[in-house]
């Protein structure tokens, strides 16, 4: 029975249902799971740093004041397909955290510390990012570090995120929000932005080679001096400024 499991840290464990188990305060670190199951968990305060989860399902579960850094999560599922409702991550540290080929549709990430978290081929969609912190202090100065590679993040909220000089390739923006989003020096490289709401957004040197750019604005970007972009593509922007384009 699910209520008769204990785990421990640096243990592993494979095929349970671990929905009846006690979360709140535990250290679990280095704990290993696979194929298990977690239904209306309240993680509150545990300690799952360096963790491994590999096919498991979150099901209306709350983080909240968790230790998550350098955890890794392989084809994970943490949506309700049901309520159409995600993981929320509250408060809670992210660090170095990679999440490779995860469903987090929806999830509601809160004042959590993600500095040098990894996404790879994930679905984000419907997700928000509400006052993560992608960045760390080295000296005097905050440097971001994050990755997003192939994935998808229509309909996500990013507004006001601070991704600048991070990789955000190969993802797709439809119709996310990244208003005042700062991502000057960012490789978006490949990424879809059709419909994105962009007003206030920082792309200064960013790198939007082969980026779908219909309906991106330069004018009411927050800046884009230095933003890369190929021949191929400038026509996109003009033609939104306005700008009447005939050949030569």
């Amino acid at each position: 029975m699910s209520g008769a499991v204990e785990l421990e840290a640096g243990g592993a464990y494979a095929s349970l249902d671990l929905s009846g188990v006690e979360w709140a305060e535990r250290d679990l670190t280095d704990l290993a799971l696979t194929d298990c199951q977690l239904v209306d968990g309240q993680l509150s305060a545990v300690i799952l740093q360096g963790a491994k989860f590999t096919n498991c399902r979150f099901v209306r579960c709350r983080f909240a004041h968790a230790d998550l850094r350098e955890a890794v999560f392989q084809n994970c599922s943490f949506a309700d397909p049901d309520s159409h409702s995600g993981v929320a991550l509250a408060f809670s540290q992210l660090d170095q955290a990679r999440f490779h080929d995860c469903d987090l549709s929806f999830a509601d990430i809160d004042r959590s510390s993600l500095w040098a978290v990894a996404f790879d081929d994930c679905n984000l969609r419907g997700s928000r990012f509400h006052r993560a912190d992608f960045s760390r202090v080295f000296g005097k100065q905050a440097r971001a570090t994050a990755r997003f590679h192939d994935c998808n993040l229509e309909l996500a909220d990013l507004s006001d995120a601070r991704l600048a000089g991070c990789e955000l390739t190969d993802c797709s923006f439809r119709e996310a929000d990244l208003t005042g989003a700062d991502f000057e020096q960012a490789d978006l490289n490949g990424g879809d932005f059709f419909q994105a709401l962009t007003a206030g957004a920082k792309l200064a040197g960013a790198d939007l080679r082969g980026a779908e750019l219909s309906g991106l604005d330069l004018n009411g970007l927050g800046s884009f001096v230095g933003m890369k972009i190929t021949a191929g593509q400038q026509h996109i922007l003009l033609s939104a400024m306005g700008v009447d384009i005939h050949p030569d």
